[in-house]
């Protein structure tokens, strides 16, 4: 008696599998990036709901069409207002999606080839802000004798050193820095639970030894960088403690009341100064925990034109400096013929 053909998985519950055992388990995500995606995909199901008349436990894969899919990113553009980095966002998570049902679906091979069809939106990058290395030792400045300056002082520290996010900044646990001598580093936890650690400065461990003494009830699993009842901190708290450090700096250096002093900005600039000093590429993609070097190359590029745009202000030296001259129209009417 031969075995019945096995059928292939519903919709439904490729979504659940996809979002319960894929990026939960196989590729163990975040759950901030977990709710990203989850978000993505609740506007993108509201949508083909509308669109189509079929709730979201009624669809298949083939109603998955590149026409739908472009429906939908022009629908965030035009009426949601998304950016074009949000748009890809939404995009990104769509293909990932259909990539992991390719694998559980073979027989929707080319409807899901045809979705993954639709192209990523170019647009123009922004130029990468950064501090100058006395912008950021000014707001990284010589903590006085409170308990949140001493804090903030460390902190800030930890930051320009490793280049950390702030997500793994206050995620810093007291045994997760080792400060041996000759073999200082501090163990950060990235994206996607990935681990790495970054070598510390002797400047940054004296600090941080500091700060322990004054801490003396600190254990191995306390955070390093607690708020005022003990908890980790939050993003939030971090950035405004930030802002804070740079309006006091901003006296000393007027630039950076112009500048909006983020966390990020930190990270960008811990780069670029890495990157200025001689240190390669490869090393600064680790160094920066990125999964592309793609990402790093960015600061190559911002680094670049920034240098480009300093050489189009200066005189070559053979180039003679003409005297002006008022444009004539005859001349040039002659010079097209």
């Amino acid at each position: 008696m031969s075995k019945r053909a096995k059928l292939p998985p519903s919709f439904p519950a490729l979504v659940q599998a996809y979002f319960a055992e894929y990026l939960t388990q196989q590729r163990a995500l975040s759950a901030q990036t977990i709710a990203a995606y989850r978000d993505g995909f609740v506007l993108f199901l509201g949508f083909a709901e509308s669109r189509l008349g079929k709730s979201p436990a009624a669809m298949a894969l083939a109603d998955i069409t590149p026409e739908l899919i472009m429906a939908f990113l022009d629908h965030l553009e035009r009426q949601r207002h998304n950016s074009v980095r949000s748009r890809n966002a939404r995009l990104a998570a769509l293909r990932s999606f259909l990539k992991f049902a390719a694998h559980r679906d073979v027989a929707s091979l080319q409807v899901i080839e045809r979705a993954l069809g639709v192209p990523v939106k170019r647009f123009e990058r922004p130029m990468f802000g950064y501090l100058s290395r006395e912008e950021i030792l000014a707001v990284i400045g010589t903590p006085d004798g409170s308990w949140l300056s001493q804090r903030d002082h460390v902190m800030f520290l930890l930051m320009y050193n490793t280049g950390a996010r702030v997500s793994e900044i206050i995620g810093i646990r007291v045994g997760e820095v080792i400060l041996d001598d000759g073999a200082a580093c501090v163990h950060l936890h990235g994206k996607g639970r990935k681990q790495r650690s970054v070598p510390l400065w002797r400047s940054t461990v004296k600090a941080v030894r500091a700060w322990l003494r004054v801490n003396p009830q600190f254990e191995a699993t306390s955070p390093l960088l607690p708020n005022r009842n003990g908890r980790e901190m939050t993003r939030s708290n971090v950035t405004k403690r930030l802002i804070l450090a740079a309006r006091a700096a901003a006296s000393q250096h007027p630039r950076l009341t112009k500048q909006r002093v983020s966390p990020h900005m930190i990270r960008h600039t811990t780069a670029m100064h890495l990157l200025q000093a001689g240190v390669d590429i490869s090393v600064i993609a680790l160094w920066l925990g990125h999964e592309s070097p793609v990402t790093t190359h960015h600061y190559v590029e911002a680094d670049l034109t920034m240098k480009e745009r300093a050489l189009a202000k200066l005189q070559e030296p053979d180039v003679k400096i003409q005297r002006y001259r008022a444009p004539d129209s005859l001349l040039d009417f002659l010079k097209t013929l």
